[in-house]
């Protein structure tokens, strides 16, 4: 008997604990319609803006789509069935349109069941390219506009692992990968080890990111060998060719004059902290019959390779062609041993080799920050960018391939939106390869976000390179947000523009510089997919927090609602921390009040439909200016933005301050645990796939460049995790249970609910099934709703009934 009372205590024990096991619930109708609602298409024009390709993406998958075969091996994440990346996004229907008769005409040969992915124009743009993804193997089609048909132009299926998927090499040939013939069958895991998995270090520092997905043991490296290697192939639409032999390709990019393609392949040994873009590789140039004409590197492991955010590898990186000449490959390499903390002149030099000759690499030119990329354009102009973390510092310098010259253009505070003078417009060349624009012999044409106090307002521009001066060509006005997307013809000022307001979505225009046509010519007319929204009030709101940082928001009142009337609603604040070395930056507007409202999956808008006042990227900016961190003072300065925020909805009569949510998806939910944590100004919280113990992601996190063992306070005051014994105002954890984000392991979520709990707090933890950081799945979606509307209906809106 005292054995049997025995059991029932354990039984009855482990059932007060048990998990609660619910079947999939939805949320209120209203807001599982606007979830589901379909997205705007989006389109694609040829370069003489005569034909436009008009593609419909896929709803959410089911939870039987992402509950398919996949592996995590080397940082990917695989579908064994069909050597593809596994979960990607495909776009399920493609139609051309005729700009000039505005006609709609379907294309012949698709795919019933299109699932495609990677659209590329030829060169000449007489034709496009897409792959189309099955269950079981991945196809190449070529469509010719002429005819407005599709023809499959692959015998063996494509092997699209690690990245690549083709590239066009002239107007009548792809280059692409293929699963190698007379492969061997796949690896088999044994029911049990050989043996343990070993790692050592020998006194060589080899410190590494919190990566996930890495090689785990023997098994996974077997694995990630046989569904990666491939064989690269060339069709010329009547037969594909092999070139050279099967290996494991990370890069594959043809000439500008689609002689020669440039390759790097992954080797041996693979690592087990670094994924595989951090494993061996070679680089070299093979000509178009697969023979090797040149190795241009071999590099080792990135294990223990600085991980500093200005610390790169010391050996060469980014390889790319020259786009502004037939055959000429450019690279990177520090001059710093790869330290971006100690002292030196210069950081980077920018080095090219031709195919052909015998020479040794020339150096082009040095830069004094860090190389972040050059935009070619002809024989006397290029645009080089460089830039430092230390100091948020980037300059745009123009760089002259003849002389050598390089000269700083401008420079500008990385943080600093208002200064940004926007990125150069680019168009092909004979090559069919995008460089600059060049008007005069020495304007180049700016697109920017314009960004000011009164919000983006996008504009176009011209900038002197002998002078700087720039002229403004072109501005959006209220109450519209329009952008420029592509110039169509620079000489006669046509160019392609993205227009939308708080009440119209997304649509496209054909602009003429030389007319002054109000809107310029509709390409589309897609209509507003959220029509229950109609009514909801948007406004970009301003306020200062108490140290007199000017700070904004997006602020969302219900249909037909006045404060008058209605008085002060329920509040659902959501925000994303970002880090600042300048208060004055920190205060810039940043967005547009003039943009059509779009919802996410994660989006706490759909709250306006329930009789919340929703405040969406509410700035939550950390500041630490001078020889302060930001992170020195991460919890008073969260403190600060949250009361501002709380404060002035309770101004506007809008917000009932005592009835107050907060919430946030990965930092975002860092920094709503941090707010439980540390303050009493909320009723509840909603924390998605955060990290949440700092010293768990111990060699910096987002903006933290120190480790722990540089800063330690740092690393636990900023922990949750260290003061879980504090939150006791109710949260709500969602986390996806295949998290594939750096440092968000389920396991965050998992030891801070178990921390709460066990500290007496009131908290839920709900693991979403085949979920990666983002969200996918349609069941899933629409539970994680549920989950929400119940949390905030309970201890928010009806909190103390």
């Amino acid at each position: 008997m005292k054995k049997l009372l025995s059991v029932l205590f354990v039984y009855t024990s482990f059932c007060s604990f048990a998990q609660d096991q619910l079947n999939y619930q939805q949320p209120p109708a209203i807001m599982r319609d606007l979830l589901l609602a379909p997205t705007t298409p989006s389109v694609s024009l040829d370069s003489k803006a005569e034909w436009m390709l008009i593609m419909e993406r896929s709803s959410y998958p089911s939870i039987a789509e992402l509950a398919e075969p996949e592996l995590r091996i080397g940082g990917l994440r695989m579908n064994p069935a069909n050597f593809s990346a596994s979960r990607a996004g495909s776009v399920t229907k493609i139609s051309l349109r005729n700009i000039a008769s505005k006609t709609d005409y379907p294309i012949q040969g698709i795919p019933a069941d299109l699932h495609a992915g990677n659209i590329q124009w030829s060169p000449d743009q007489t034709k496009f390219a897409f792959i189309h993804t099955s269950d079981t193997r991945v196809d190449l089609y070529v469509v010719t506009i002429a005819t407005k048909s599709a023809q499959k132009i692959n015998q063996l299926p494509l092997n699209t692992l690690p990245g690549f998927s083709f590239a066009w090499a002239g107007n009548e040939k792809l280059v692409y990968k293929t699963v190698p013939v007379n492969r061997n069958p796949m690896p088999e895991k044994k029911p049990a080890p050989s043996g343990p998995v070993v790692q050592e270090s020998l006194g060589k520092k080899g410190a590494s990111r919190t990566y996930q997905d890495l090689i785990k043991n023997p098994y996974d490296e077997e694995m990630f060998a046989y569904l990666t290697t491939a064989q690269l192939m060339v069709n010329d639409f009547k037969s594909e060719q092999a070139l050279g032999t099967p290996d494991i390709y990370s890069l594959v990019s043809v000439s500008p004059d689609n002689n020669y393609i440039l390759v790097s392949t992954v080797a041996n040994p693979f690592s087990y902290l670094v994924p595989y873009n951090g494993f061996p590789q070679r680089v070299y140039i093979m000509n178009m019959k697969g023979v090797i004409v040149k190795t241009v590197a071999s590099n080792p492991s990135e294990e223990g390779a600085p991980i500093g955010f200005d610390d790169v590898p010391e050996y060469p990186r980014s390889f790319q062609w020259r786009t502004d000449v037939p055959a000429t490959v450019v690279y990177v390499q520090a001059v710093d041993k790869g330290m971006g903390r100690s002292k030196s002149e210069f950081r980077d030099a920018v080095y090219a080799i031709n195919p052909l000759s015998q020479e040794p690499p020339v150096e082009l030119f040095k830069t004094h920050k860090r190389f972040q990329g050059i935009i070619w354009g002809d024989k006397e102009h290029a645009i080089v960018y460089e830039s430092m973390f230390s100091d948020r510092k980037t300059r745009m310098n123009l760089y002259n391939p003849t002389t050598g010259k390089l000269d700083s253009l401008f420079e500008r505070s990385s943080n600093d939106a208002y200064s940004d003078i926007g990125t150069p417009m680019t168009r092909k060349n004979e090559f069919g390869k995008n460089t600059l624009i060049i008007q005069k012999e020495k304007e180049i044409l700016l697109r920017s976000q314009g960004s000011s106090p009164d919000g983006d307002m996008p504009l176009l521009q011209s900038m002197d390179l002998t002078t700087g001066k720039r002229t403004p060509l072109w501005r959006c006005t209220p109450p519209y947000y329009e952008t420029v997307m592509d110039i169509i013809d620079p000489e006669k000022g046509i160019f392609l523009t993205s227009r939308e307001s708080t009440t119209e979505t997304q649509n496209y225009y054909l602009r003429d510089l030389k007319k002054p046509a109000p809107a310029g010519m509709p390409l589309t007319t897609f209509k507003n997919p959220y029509p229950q929204l109609d009514g909801v009030t948007k406004i970009k709101v301003s306020y200062k927090r108490a140290d007199n940082i000017d700070l904004t928001g997006d602020l969302y009142l219900p249909k037909d609602y006045s404060a008058t009337k209605n008085g002060a609603l329920p509040v659902i604040i959501w925000a994303y921390p970002r880090e600042y070395k300048s208060a004055a930056d920190a205060a810039q507007v940043r967005g547009s009040k003039y943009t059509f409202t779009r919802l996410n999956w994660g989006s706490p808008i759909y709250w306006v439909t329930q009789g919340y006042a929703v405040l969406d990227n509410a700035e939550m900016p950390i500041v630490g200016e001078g020889d302060k961190e930001p992170n020195d003072q991460f919890i008073p300065q969260l403190y600060l933005n949250a009361h501002a925020a709380i404060q002035h909805l309770a101004i506007l009569g809008v917000g009932d301050s005592n009835r107050v949510a907060v919430g946030g998806h990965s930092y975002g939910a860092f920094m709503t645990a941090n707010l439980l944590a540390h303050t009493n100004l909320f009723k509840a919280g909603i924390a998605r796939s955060g990290a949440y113990n700092r010293t768990l992601t111990p060699f910096g996190f987002q903006a933290e460049e120190r480790t722990y063992w540089q800063a330690p306070d740092v690393y636990y005051n900023m922990s949750p995790f260290s003061f879980a014994d504090k939150i006791k105002t109710p949260l709500l954890l969602i986390h996806g249970e295949m998290d594939n984000n750096t440092g968000t392991f389920p396991i965050q979520s998992e030891r801070l609910y178990n921390a709460i709990k066990g500290h007496g707090g009131t908290v839920r933890y709900v693991q979403l099934p085949y979920e990666s950081h983002g969200y996918a799945a349609r069941e899933n979606l629409l539970h994680m709703l549920w989950e929400q509307h119940q949390w905030l209906e309970k201890y928010v809106k009806n909190s103390g009934k």
